[in-house]
């Protein structure tokens, strides 16, 4: 029967419109593509041959295929339409997938090429937003010395940045937290200024807002690479998707407020560079600089260089520092809806939506370094930035054309909004798909790393439950007196008060049987009250309820948890409220412990026990099958369910027990005489026939 909801960890109400909900949007959503101005430009001029191959057209056409792919992308796919298919105020394409996900089941499929791609290409944001920023400073003095002289300096500064940033993860960053969004303030003002500033030299840029320009460059000789320009353009759009992904931690409000105000300094800042490039393109300095040239520092007055790059290392730390919590939230949701293994995690401080995961942590650091000393400037990493995120953008573009139809859009017109938006962003895909032999195929590669593990982990749990027997499983109800007639035996000593299985409970109250096997023949388990606790990730967020049901005893509970995608499940903590919630009601007897820290304490102690299950040399499936289970229970032993359920700190017990799939065929042993006679009658060398009952 239905019980009183549990407390909620998170309250995630839609947040309203707010001073502080707007600072604080600016220091968490828009890191990514707040920094896109630091290489967007520099890419464009590099990858058209140089500052002296610039030309009026080259310029007002890229600027004007920034902005609108800025509108058309981001304003109008995520910003008007993407925004709206919240889950309880959560975005992200994980949120998106629990929304459509009973629509069909092969909707699995983009979410986890989705979730996958996304988390790669976070591995590569930190090192090339870091890197640039830190490159503005060589050759800058420092109280008449130059610190950073080379390239060399620029690598081991970003490594070192880096890895700070990675090491203060576990502590937590509620403390710095609270100083993003300020600092973004400044940061995109910053820009904003610097636009004006040198667009006033030439006010005639802004007809790079014409779509004319842009149609035109794609089929103007002066762009040499064609339509393969639009790789570097869409890097001024990469972190749309982490926008979407973000709306959580801010409400969709905040977010409609402050991206016109974004929006409108990174597009100053695109046309005061491209006004600065217009001005300077014959200066033999900066011809002489070559491609370390970088437009978005050149541009600045002399006196606010050092200001201005201090500042874009600052907004750089913080847009890294967004990407690697966004990849803990992403790899949380995909555990809770069973797409990656169980992995621990820690919530270090009370800030909302902080978590930490070691594992996630260390590899995303390990990669980040690797990159900063593979590509080692900026540039080769803008080369090879942005083919992942096109991929998770096409398949958010999938599953929100599967939300459209679900919230009974008008299909024709759906269609056609979404297959806009599909064709804009295939044509991105192919033009990103050149930057593959660049070196995305390093993301890339991770990127199928990530959903091989998805899809074993997925499928292999799917074959584990479509393959097990039915005689395999029974029902509680069938056991009952048994159970009864164990707790009340004193013949056997008093293995626990309270003995927990987590494991699922299906229709007719049917559990595996070698639950039961656990309890009544491996060792048979005396307690007062069995449990058996089934875990379910509801679609919301944030859920926190439970149901429970008694059989018509005292001594029998089968309780089923609902905790939201994003709910942290302390099983133990949620457990002994249902035993005071249960005791208050009379459903199960009061368990007064003679010998307690705890004064008048009525709850007594629990016993997990956690199943391990190992592939039998029985199971008789096709060898993909077995490879995959295999694959899947391989991945089970790096991780801990204890800590992924609570329990690290409760008495937990692990038993191993065989796992057996598909049509078992059964040898039988005849009986012979032992005399010398017989046994030389006996083919060895044949195996006996099944069918003989002899």
């Amino acid at each position: 029967m239905e019980k009183n909801q549990l407390n909620s960890l998170k309250n995630n109400p839609h947040s309203k419109m707010s001073v502080a909900g707007f600072l604080i949007a600016l220091g968490i959503v828009y890191g990514d593509i707040g920094t896109s101005p630091l290489y967007v430009m520099h890419s464009l001029m590099v990858g058209n041959g140089g500052l002296d191959k610039m030309s009026t057209n080259f310029i007002l056409g890229s600027v004007s295929l920034i902005f609108w792919t800025l509108t058309i992308v981001t304003t109008v796919k995520y910003v008007l339409i993407a925004l709206r298919a919240d889950n309880r105020g959560e975005g992200g394409i994980f949120a998106l997938y629990t929304l459509v996900r009973k629509r069909a089941k092969w909707l699995i499929i983009p979410a986890m090429i989705g979730g996958a791609t996304f988390l790669a290409d976070g591995m590569m944001t930190p090192a090339v937003t870091v890197t640039a920023a830190i490159e503005g400073l060589k050759g800058i003095k420092f109280n008449g010395n130059v610190l950073i002289s080379n390239q060399t300096h620029v690598i081991i500064i970003t490594m070192v940045i880096l890895s700070t940033l990675f090491f203060i993860q576990r502590f937590g960053t509620q403390l710095i937290g609270r100083a993003f969004g300020p600092i973004m303030l400044v940061w995109f003002s910053f820009l904003g200024l610097m636009g004006i500033y040198n667009i006033t030299f030439d006010w005639t840029i802004i007809r790079a807002l014409n779509p004319y320009y842009a149609i035109a460059l794609l089929q103007s000789p002066v762009n040499i690479r064609g339509i393969f320009i639009l790789g570097s353009i869409f890097l001024a759009t990469t972190g749309a998707e982490a926008l979407y992904s973000d709306m959580g931690h801010v409400g969709r409000p905040n977010i409609y407020t402050s991206w016109p105000f974004v929006k409108i300094c990174l597009l100053l800042s695109y046309l005061g560079q491209a006004v600065w490039i217009l001005r300077l393109k014959d200066d033999p300095k900066l011809l002489a600089m070559g491609s370390t040239m970088n437009p978005f520092y050149q541009s600045m007055p002399d006196n606010l260089r050092l200001f201005g790059i201090l500042l874009s290392a600052m907004a750089a730390i913080i847009a890294s520092q967004a990407l690697i919590s966004g990849s803990y939230t992403l790899v949380s949701e995909a555990t809770k809806l069973r797409i990656l293994p169980r992995l621990k995690t820690y919530y270090p401080t009370n800030f909302k939506g902080q978590l930490y995961i070691p594992t996630v942590n260390s590899i995303i650091w390990v990669v980040c370094l690797f990159i900063v000393m593979f590509f080692k400037t900026s540039e080769n990493m803008s080369n090879a930035y942005g083919l992942e995120i096109t991929i998770t953008m096409l398949m958010t573009t999938i599953l929100l054309h599967q939300w459209l139809l679900m919230k009974r859009a008008n299909r024709f017109f759906s269609t056609i909004v979404i297959s806009f938006f599909f064709i804009i962003e295939i044509i991105f895909f192919i033009t990103n798909s050149s930057k593959f032999i660049h070196g995305a195929y390093i993301t890339m590669g991770i990127a199928a790393i990530l959903i091989s593990v998805m899809f074993i982990w997925r499928y292999g749990d799917r074959l584990m439950d479509d393959n097990t027997f039915r005689s395999h499983f029974a029902s509680l109800l069938a056991f009952k007196h048994q159970l009864n007639d164990l707790r009340k035996d004193p013949s056997y000593p008093l293995y626990t008060t309270n003995l927990v299985y987590l494991t699922k409970v299906h229709d007719g109250y049917r559990i595996k049987k070698n639950i039961l096997y656990s309890i009544l023949d491996k060792r048979p388990k005396r307690a007062e009250v069995y449990w058996f606790v089934t875990v379910n990730v509801t679609d919301e967020p944030y859920t926190a309820a439970y149901s429970v049901e008694t059989f018509d005893t005292d001594y029998m509970v089968s309780v089923q948890l609902y905790l939201g995608f994003r709910v942290d499940q302390k099983v133990n903590v949620y457990l002994r409220q249902v035993v005071n919630d249960m005791m208050a009601n009379g459903e199960i007897k009061p368990q007064p412990q003679k010998y307690t820290t705890i004064p008048d304490r009525q709850v007594g102690d629990f016993s997990f026990v956690l199943i391990k299950e190992a592939l039998s040399p029985d199971t008789k499936i096709s060898g993909l099958k077995k490879a995959i289970i295999r694959a899947r229970l391989a991945l089970q032993k790096f991780i801990s369910p204890a800590s992924w359920f609570g329990l690290s700190y409760s008495d937990v017990i692990e038993e191993r027990v065989p796992l057996v799939l598909g049509k078992i065929s059964m040898n039988r042993l005849r009986l012979v005489r032992k005399d010398r006679s017989a046994l030389q009658d006996i083919p060895i060398d044949q195996p006996i026939d099944d069918d003989d009952d002899e």
